[in-house]
């Protein structure tokens, strides 16, 4: 295990994402947003310009275009920038602008990834936001991922992209059941990752399904305990990148688990 995983912040230059506190539809909002990620301590941020939410319906090229650009262009004079979109129009602008890595909920980018010589994050989803939470299905949902994400890492390295890391895609087109399953097995994926010299990434920041747990279940402003423990948990299992709203308090929690990995004394 890294001794010392990342934490991507998350900057969602959008008026609908699912987390209202982290809707900065202005860019110099959204880049004072992201300053801030990079004065807490976090490793990198992660720009997007259009909801991936359960039921989130498209933007135009344009439209995210002008969202993501300009916020991408500040943000990479301060620190590393991910690029969060499935469009290519979008992620070659956001790369001449700054940015390292394409964050792709789709996987169609990845031969694009190669071409732009930066790095990837192949996620799995099953459908577009707009369905993929109306009816999720597995026979063996660890299973099924597990050999998505090998195919994606077998075409990166296929593609030459140098930085890969795998995301198994929690809340994208699973069910509660299937997002703890696969919490529960994160072992497994990091050895599909070291095989290929690649990463983990994974994504639980205030989703849903960690709101289940409660009766009445929680409201997305009430979900920071249970993000803070499913990423204290994908860092002890040997992630190495968690992606969150809340980059003060993960930095943190980083820190305090990084500390006995590493064998301090003091």
């Amino acid at each position: 295990m890294a001794l010392a995983p990342g934490v991507l912040g998350i900057v969602n230059v959008t008026p609908d994402s699912f987390f209202p506190e982290s809707r900065t539809l202005v860019p110099r909002d959204a880049v004072a947003r992201g300053r801030a990620f990079f004065e807490a301590g976090c490793d990198a941020v992660d720009v997007g310009g259009e909801s991936t939410r359960p039921g989130a319906t498209p933007v135009t090229v344009d439209d995210e275009l002008a969202r993501v650009v300009p916020v991408v262009a500040e943000l990479a004079l301060l620190g590393p920038v991910s690029v969060d979109t499935t469009k290519e129009a979008v992620a070659r602008a956001a790369v001449r602008a700054g940015a390292v890595v394409i964050n792709d909920v789709s996987c169609s980018l990845l031969e694009l990834a190669g071409e732009l010589g930066v790095g990837y994050v192949a996620m799995h989803a099953q459908g577009p936001p707009a369905t993929m939470q109306d009816d999720p299905h597995y026979d063996d949902v660890v299973g099924e991922v597990y050999a998505f994400l090998e195919a994606q890492a077998l075409r990166a390295r296929r593609a030459g992209i140098g930085r890969l890391w795998i995301d198994p895609g929690i809340g994208f087109g699973k069910s509660a059941a299937h997002n703890w399953t696969l919490l529960a097995n994160l072992d497994r994926f990091v050895e599909l990752a070291r095989r290929f010299d690649a990463g983990v990434l994974v994504g639980t920041s205030r989703k849903r399904f960690l709101g289940g747990l409660s009766r009445p279940a929680l409201d997305v402003e009430d979900r920071l305990e249970g993000s803070l423990a499913t990423a204290a948990w994908a860092m002890l299992c040997g992630v190495d990148l968690v992606r969150a709203h809340d980059v003060v308090a993960t930095v943190q929690l980083r820190d305090v688990v990084a500390r006995p990995i590493a064998g301090a004394t003091t």
